[in-house]
C-alpha cells in the first residue's frame, strides 16, 4: 500500500515539475465578442468605410487575469496600389477583462479594397475581422 502511495506521488510531482518547465497557462481568458465600428463604442458596427475613416475594432474581453495580452494587426489585404498582404500597423496591450477599442487612422485617404485586422489573445490568433474601403 505505501508503495502505490508513493508512486502516485511521485507521478503527480512529476507532472507539476513538467507543467511549470513547459509554462502551462490555464487562463480563462477570451474574447467573448469582437466587431468593425465607426465610432470607439462600438454602437455604429459596419464592415464598409470611407476613405477618410478611422477603423475600430472594438474587443470584449473576458475571464482575463490582469497580465492578457492583445493585440492588433491591421492589413492590407487586397487593396488599390498597395502590396498584397502588406502589415499596415499592429499594437499589443496587456489588460484583465475590459472593451478594448483599437483603432487605425491615415492623415490621407485610405486607398479602396479590402482589410483586416487580426486579434491575437496571448500570442495565438483568435479573431479575424474583414472590412473594406469604399
Amino acid at each position: 500500500m505505501k508503495q502505490s502511495t508513493f508512486k502516485l506521488l511521485m507521478v503527480a510531482l512529476l507532472i507539476g515539475i513538467i507543467t511549470v518547465a513547459c509554462g502551462f497557462s490555464a487562463s480563462t481568458a477570451n474574447i467573448s465578442s469582437a466587431v468593425m465600428s465607426a465610432d470607439d463604442t462600438g454602437s455604429q458596427q459596419t464592415s464598409v468605410f470611407s476613405q477618410d475613416a478611422t477603423f475600430y475594432a472594438i474587443i470584449e474581453l473576458k475571464n482575463a487575469p490582469d497580465d492578457t495580452t492583445v493585440k492588433a494587426v491591421w492589413t492590407a489585404v487586397d487593396v488599390v496600389d498597395t502590396e498584397k498582404g502588406l502589415v499596415i500597423d499592429e499594437f499589443s496591450m496587456t489588460s484583465g477583462d475590459a472593451t478594448i477599442p483599437f483603432s487605425l487612422s491615415n492623415d490621407n485617404l485610405w486607398p479602396t479594397g479590402k482589410y483586416k485586422v487580426d486579434i491575437y489573445l496571448n500570442d495565438e490568433l483568435n479573431k479575424t475581422l474583414e472590412f473594406e474601403v469604399q
